[in-house]
Protein backbone atom coordinates (compact mmCIF):
# COMPACT_ATOMS: atom_id res chain seq x y z
CA UNK A 1 0.00 0.00 0.00
CA UNK A 2 1.60 3.41 -0.86
CA UNK A 3 0.76 6.25 1.13
CA UNK A 4 -2.57 7.16 -0.26
CA UNK A 5 -4.05 4.69 -0.24
CA UNK A 6 -3.54 2.81 -3.29
CA UNK A 7 -3.26 -0.73 -2.92
CA UNK A 8 -0.09 -2.02 -4.75
CA UNK A 9 0.47 -5.93 -5.86
CA UNK A 10 3.50 -6.95 -4.16
CA UNK A 11 6.14 -10.05 -5.76
CA UNK A 12 5.49 -13.08 -3.36
CA UNK A 13 8.09 -14.76 -4.11
CA UNK A 14 11.73 -13.03 -3.45
CA UNK A 15 15.25 -14.98 -4.92
CA UNK A 16 18.56 -13.60 -3.52
CA UNK A 17 21.50 -14.46 -5.46
CA UNK A 18 24.25 -14.09 -2.77
CA UNK A 19 24.64 -14.67 0.59
CA UNK A 20 27.09 -12.09 1.96
CA UNK A 21 26.20 -9.36 4.89
CA UNK A 22 24.57 -7.10 2.73
CA UNK A 23 22.48 -10.16 0.59
CA UNK A 24 21.70 -11.89 3.65
CA UNK A 25 19.96 -8.33 5.45
CA UNK A 26 17.73 -8.08 1.96
CA UNK A 27 16.78 -11.32 2.64
CA UNK A 28 15.54 -10.42 6.09
CA UNK A 29 14.37 -7.42 5.19
CA UNK A 30 12.15 -9.12 2.16
CA UNK A 31 11.32 -12.08 4.52
CA UNK A 32 10.09 -9.14 7.57
CA UNK A 33 8.00 -7.67 4.61
CA UNK A 34 5.95 -10.98 4.68
CA UNK A 35 7.69 -12.01 1.18
CA UNK A 36 8.88 -15.93 1.08
CA UNK A 37 12.37 -15.61 0.12
CA UNK A 38 14.77 -17.89 -1.57
CA UNK A 39 18.47 -16.91 -0.20
CA UNK A 40 21.30 -18.49 -2.76
CA UNK A 41 24.77 -19.44 -1.90
CA UNK A 42 27.77 -20.38 -3.91
CA UNK A 43 29.22 -22.77 -0.92
CA UNK A 44 27.22 -25.44 -0.06
CA UNK A 45 28.96 -25.38 3.78
CA UNK A 46 27.12 -21.77 3.99
CA UNK A 47 23.98 -23.00 2.77
CA UNK A 48 23.84 -25.83 5.13
CA UNK A 49 25.00 -24.04 7.87
CA UNK A 50 22.00 -21.44 7.44
CA UNK A 51 19.59 -24.19 7.28
CA UNK A 52 20.46 -26.01 10.70
CA UNK A 53 20.96 -22.83 12.59
CA UNK A 54 18.85 -20.22 10.81
CA UNK A 55 22.27 -17.99 10.97
CA UNK A 56 24.75 -16.71 8.33
CA UNK A 57 27.52 -16.97 10.86
CA UNK A 58 29.93 -16.11 8.05
CA UNK A 59 29.01 -13.03 7.04
CA UNK A 60 26.31 -11.89 8.97
CA UNK A 61 26.81 -13.63 12.89
CA UNK A 62 24.17 -13.02 15.28
CA UNK A 63 21.63 -12.45 13.06
CA UNK A 64 18.52 -14.88 13.35
CA UNK A 65 16.94 -14.95 9.94
CA UNK A 66 13.00 -15.78 9.86
CA UNK A 67 11.74 -18.92 8.85
CA UNK A 68 10.68 -18.33 5.55
CA UNK A 69 14.00 -17.27 4.11
CA UNK A 70 14.98 -20.33 2.69
CA UNK A 71 18.81 -21.18 1.77
CA UNK A 72 20.00 -23.00 -1.45
CA UNK A 73 22.90 -23.44 -3.68
CA UNK A 74 20.98 -24.20 -6.64
CA UNK A 75 20.35 -21.21 -8.69
CA UNK A 76 17.42 -22.92 -10.99
CA UNK A 77 15.35 -22.78 -7.82
CA UNK A 78 16.67 -19.38 -6.31
CA UNK A 79 15.64 -17.78 -10.31
CA UNK A 80 11.98 -19.06 -10.16
CA UNK A 81 11.18 -16.27 -7.98
CA UNK A 82 8.51 -13.58 -8.78
CA UNK A 83 11.50 -11.06 -8.61
CA UNK A 84 15.70 -11.30 -8.31
CA UNK A 85 17.50 -9.46 -5.86
CA UNK A 86 21.29 -9.66 -7.29
CA UNK A 87 23.80 -8.91 -4.41
CA UNK A 88 27.50 -10.28 -5.94
CA UNK A 89 30.16 -8.13 -6.22
CA UNK A 90 29.99 -5.79 -9.08
CA UNK A 91 33.47 -7.23 -10.96
CA UNK A 92 31.54 -10.41 -10.92
CA UNK A 93 28.36 -9.34 -12.05
CA UNK A 94 28.78 -10.10 -16.01
CA UNK A 95 29.68 -13.95 -14.95
CA UNK A 96 27.01 -14.12 -12.22
CA UNK A 97 24.05 -12.67 -15.22
CA UNK A 98 25.50 -15.28 -17.46
CA UNK A 99 24.77 -17.97 -14.91
CA UNK A 100 21.98 -17.24 -14.27
CA UNK A 101 20.33 -16.01 -17.58
CA UNK A 102 18.86 -19.39 -18.54
CA UNK A 103 16.72 -19.64 -15.50
CA UNK A 104 15.05 -16.49 -15.68
CA UNK A 105 11.45 -16.12 -17.04
CA UNK A 106 11.11 -13.26 -19.48
CA UNK A 107 10.25 -10.14 -17.71
CA UNK A 108 11.35 -10.93 -14.32
CA UNK A 109 12.55 -7.58 -12.39
CA UNK A 110 16.09 -7.75 -11.75
CA UNK A 111 16.93 -5.66 -8.74
CA UNK A 112 20.67 -5.06 -8.82
CA UNK A 113 22.07 -4.42 -5.05
CA UNK A 114 25.62 -3.89 -5.94
CA UNK A 115 27.37 -0.47 -6.11
CA UNK A 116 30.27 -0.23 -8.56
CA UNK A 117 31.36 0.17 -12.04
CA UNK A 118 32.58 -2.76 -14.62
CA UNK A 119 36.41 -1.79 -14.21
CA UNK A 120 37.07 -3.62 -17.87
CA UNK A 121 34.61 -1.14 -19.57
CA UNK A 122 33.41 1.59 -17.62
CA UNK A 123 30.06 0.33 -17.68
CA UNK A 124 27.55 0.97 -15.07
CA UNK A 125 25.82 -2.10 -13.64
CA UNK A 126 22.32 -1.36 -15.28
CA UNK A 127 23.96 -1.09 -18.76
CA UNK A 128 25.84 -4.58 -18.05
CA UNK A 129 22.31 -5.72 -17.30
CA UNK A 130 20.80 -4.73 -20.27
CA UNK A 131 23.36 -6.53 -22.51
CA UNK A 132 23.48 -9.61 -20.55
CA UNK A 133 19.54 -9.91 -19.97
CA UNK A 134 18.00 -7.73 -22.71
CA UNK A 135 14.67 -9.12 -21.95
CA UNK A 136 14.72 -8.89 -18.02
CA UNK A 137 12.95 -5.74 -16.10
CA UNK A 138 16.28 -3.89 -14.82
CA UNK A 139 15.89 -2.08 -11.30
CA UNK A 140 18.36 -1.22 -8.91
CA UNK A 141 18.45 -0.63 -4.84
CA UNK A 142 20.74 1.62 -3.24
CA UNK A 143 21.48 3.84 -0.39
CA UNK A 144 22.54 4.63 2.92
CA UNK A 145 22.10 1.59 4.73
CA UNK A 146 24.78 -1.04 6.41
CA UNK A 147 23.60 -4.57 6.47
CA UNK A 148 24.07 -4.65 9.73
CA UNK A 149 21.47 -1.94 10.83
CA UNK A 150 18.94 -3.77 8.39
CA UNK A 151 19.70 -7.01 9.91
CA UNK A 152 19.20 -5.16 13.55
CA UNK A 153 15.87 -3.65 12.61
CA UNK A 154 17.44 -0.28 12.95
CA UNK A 155 15.43 2.37 10.59
CA UNK A 156 16.77 2.53 7.28
CA UNK A 157 15.52 4.39 4.27
CA UNK A 158 17.01 3.66 0.52
CA UNK A 159 16.02 4.17 -2.94
CA UNK A 160 14.89 1.30 -5.75
CA UNK A 161 14.31 2.41 -9.08
CA UNK A 162 13.06 0.36 -12.30
CA UNK A 163 10.16 1.16 -14.16
CA UNK A 164 7.85 3.13 -12.14
CA UNK A 165 5.57 0.50 -11.74
CA UNK A 166 8.14 -1.84 -10.98
CA UNK A 167 9.47 0.23 -8.44
CA UNK A 168 6.49 0.41 -7.13
CA UNK A 169 5.65 -3.16 -6.59
CA UNK A 170 9.33 -3.17 -5.58
CA UNK A 171 8.35 -0.83 -2.49
CA UNK A 172 5.55 -2.88 -1.29
CA UNK A 173 6.96 -5.92 -1.52
CA UNK A 174 9.87 -5.05 0.58
CA UNK A 175 9.23 -1.96 2.79
CA UNK A 176 8.44 -2.56 6.50
CA UNK A 177 8.29 -0.36 9.96
CA UNK A 178 11.97 -0.25 9.62
CA UNK A 179 13.17 -0.71 6.12
CA UNK A 180 11.77 2.00 4.02
CA UNK A 181 12.25 2.01 0.02
CA UNK A 182 11.92 5.50 -2.27
CA UNK A 183 10.39 4.99 -5.68
CA UNK A 184 12.19 5.90 -8.56
CA UNK A 185 12.23 5.36 -12.63
CA UNK A 186 15.67 7.01 -12.44
CA UNK A 187 17.87 3.81 -12.58
CA UNK A 188 21.17 5.47 -14.33
CA UNK A 189 21.34 7.75 -11.66
CA UNK A 190 20.63 5.61 -8.80
CA UNK A 191 23.27 3.09 -9.89
CA UNK A 192 25.88 6.53 -10.36
CA UNK A 193 25.99 7.53 -7.18
CA UNK A 194 26.42 3.97 -5.47
CA UNK A 195 29.27 3.44 -7.21
CA UNK A 196 30.73 6.94 -7.32
CA UNK A 197 30.41 7.72 -3.38
CA UNK A 198 33.02 4.40 -2.96
CA UNK A 199 36.12 5.92 -4.43
CA UNK A 200 34.78 9.59 -2.58
CA UNK A 201 34.59 8.11 0.66
CA UNK A 202 38.15 6.27 0.47
CA UNK A 203 39.41 9.92 0.06
CA UNK A 204 37.57 11.47 2.73
CA UNK A 205 39.37 8.56 4.59
CA UNK A 206 42.67 9.36 3.95
CA UNK A 207 42.24 12.72 4.50
CA UNK A 208 41.43 11.62 8.17
CA UNK A 209 44.05 9.44 8.21
CA UNK A 210 47.06 11.71 7.38
CA UNK A 211 45.46 13.87 9.85
CA UNK A 212 44.55 16.81 7.98
CA UNK A 213 41.81 18.00 10.09
CA UNK A 214 37.68 18.00 9.41
CA UNK A 215 37.78 21.16 7.92
CA UNK A 216 39.42 19.49 5.09
CA UNK A 217 37.33 16.54 4.86
CA UNK A 218 34.58 18.63 4.76
CA UNK A 219 35.46 20.80 1.51
CA UNK A 220 36.87 17.58 0.00
CA UNK A 221 33.60 15.86 0.44
CA UNK A 222 31.49 18.82 -0.63
CA UNK A 223 33.66 19.08 -4.07
CA UNK A 224 33.05 15.64 -4.44
CA UNK A 225 29.15 15.79 -4.40
CA UNK A 226 29.87 18.56 -7.57
CA UNK A 227 31.96 15.82 -9.60
CA UNK A 228 29.21 13.06 -8.80
CA UNK A 229 26.51 15.79 -10.18
CA UNK A 230 28.87 17.01 -13.09
CA UNK A 231 28.73 13.38 -14.12
CA UNK A 232 25.29 12.68 -13.47
CA UNK A 233 23.79 15.44 -15.73
CA UNK A 234 26.37 14.04 -18.68
CA UNK A 235 24.93 10.67 -18.09
CA UNK A 236 21.37 11.75 -18.24
CA UNK A 237 20.72 11.22 -14.12
CA UNK A 238 18.10 13.48 -12.43
CA UNK A 239 19.46 16.03 -10.08
CA UNK A 240 16.99 15.15 -7.40
CA UNK A 241 18.26 11.23 -7.46
CA UNK A 242 22.06 12.87 -7.08
CA UNK A 243 20.56 15.09 -3.97
CA UNK A 244 18.76 12.32 -2.54
CA UNK A 245 19.48 8.75 -0.75
CA UNK A 246 21.28 6.90 -3.22
CA UNK A 247 23.43 10.05 -4.00
CA UNK A 248 24.26 12.53 -1.18
CA UNK A 249 22.91 10.51 1.37
CA UNK A 250 24.87 7.35 0.87
CA UNK A 251 27.83 9.48 -0.06
CA UNK A 252 28.00 11.29 3.68
CA UNK A 253 27.57 8.01 4.81
CA UNK A 254 30.48 5.88 3.39
CA UNK A 255 32.67 8.60 3.42
CA UNK A 256 32.03 9.56 7.31
CA UNK A 257 31.60 6.28 9.11
CA UNK A 258 34.21 3.61 10.35
CA UNK A 259 31.67 1.27 9.28
CA UNK A 260 32.59 1.67 5.97
CA UNK A 261 34.94 -0.53 4.26
CA UNK A 262 35.80 2.16 1.93
CA UNK A 263 36.34 5.17 4.63
CA UNK A 264 38.34 2.60 6.81
CA UNK A 265 40.08 1.72 3.67
CA UNK A 266 41.45 5.04 3.00
CA UNK A 267 42.28 6.19 6.22
CA UNK A 268 44.66 3.19 6.74
CA UNK A 269 46.40 4.66 3.77
CA UNK A 270 46.05 7.84 5.09
CA UNK A 271 47.89 6.28 8.27
CA UNK A 272 50.82 4.82 6.36
CA UNK A 273 49.52 1.24 5.41
CA UNK A 274 50.66 0.15 1.87
CA UNK A 275 48.57 -1.14 -0.65
CA UNK A 276 50.03 -4.43 -0.55
CA UNK A 277 49.40 -4.91 3.61
CA UNK A 278 45.78 -4.22 2.78
CA UNK A 279 45.38 -6.23 -0.09
CA UNK A 280 46.75 -9.14 1.85
CA UNK A 281 45.22 -12.90 0.95
CA UNK A 282 41.71 -13.00 3.36
CA UNK A 283 41.35 -9.13 3.14
CA UNK A 284 39.14 -8.28 0.17
CA UNK A 285 39.96 -4.45 -0.87
CA UNK A 286 37.37 -2.00 -0.47
CA UNK A 287 35.02 -1.47 -4.05
CA UNK A 288 36.28 1.96 -4.68
CA UNK A 289 39.48 0.43 -5.46
CA UNK A 290 38.14 -1.17 -8.62
CA UNK A 291 35.69 1.62 -9.16
CA UNK A 292 38.17 4.52 -9.05
CA UNK A 293 39.57 3.90 -12.61
CA UNK A 294 36.37 2.68 -14.21
CA UNK A 295 35.20 6.16 -12.87
CA UNK A 296 37.62 8.11 -14.44
CA UNK A 297 37.44 6.12 -17.68
CA UNK A 298 33.76 6.74 -17.93
CA UNK A 299 33.97 10.48 -17.03
CA UNK A 300 36.43 11.00 -19.70
CA UNK A 301 34.81 9.46 -22.51
CA UNK A 302 31.72 11.64 -21.59
CA UNK A 303 34.09 15.07 -21.34
CA UNK A 304 33.84 15.51 -17.71
CA UNK A 305 36.89 16.25 -15.79
CA UNK A 306 37.34 14.84 -12.61
CA UNK A 307 40.44 16.04 -10.36
CA UNK A 308 39.54 13.76 -7.21
CA UNK A 309 38.86 10.74 -8.51
CA UNK A 310 41.43 10.71 -10.77
CA UNK A 311 44.02 11.51 -8.11
CA UNK A 312 42.14 8.67 -6.51
CA UNK A 313 42.84 6.49 -9.45
CA UNK A 314 46.36 7.70 -9.25
CA UNK A 315 47.14 7.13 -6.02
CA UNK A 316 45.50 3.74 -6.04
CA UNK A 317 47.38 2.34 -8.91
CA UNK A 318 50.67 3.46 -6.57
CA UNK A 319 51.42 6.34 -9.41
CA UNK A 320 51.11 9.05 -7.40
CA UNK A 321 52.04 9.79 -3.68
CA UNK A 322 49.25 10.65 -1.30
CA UNK A 323 51.52 13.49 -0.39
CA UNK A 324 52.00 14.89 -4.12
CA UNK A 325 48.14 14.17 -4.37
CA UNK A 326 47.16 16.86 -2.06
CA UNK A 327 49.18 18.91 -3.55
CA UNK A 328 48.13 18.53 -6.95
CA UNK A 329 44.24 18.85 -5.38
CA UNK A 330 45.28 22.17 -3.30
CA UNK A 331 47.14 23.52 -6.27
CA UNK A 332 44.39 23.73 -8.47
CA UNK A 333 43.49 26.95 -10.37
CA UNK A 334 41.06 29.16 -8.09
CA UNK A 335 37.84 29.37 -10.06
CA UNK A 336 33.77 30.39 -9.27
CA UNK A 337 31.92 27.51 -7.38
Amino acid sequence: MTENGEIIETYSRIGVIGAGAWGTALAYAAAKAGRSVTLWAMEPDLVEQIRHSGENGLFLPGVRLPKSVVPTGDITTAAKADALLLVVPAQHLRTSLKSIEPHVAAGTPLALCAKGIERASGKLLPEILREEIPDCEPAILSGPSFAKDVARGLPTAVTIAARMDVALRLQASLGHATFRPYASDDVIGVALGGAAKNVYAIACGIVDGMGLGESARAALLARSFAELTRLGQALGAKPETLMGLSGLGDLVLTATSVSSRNFSFGRALGEGRTLAELDRPGHALAEGVETAPALVRRAKAEGIELPIAEAMAAVLDGSLPLGDAVLRLMSRPLRPE
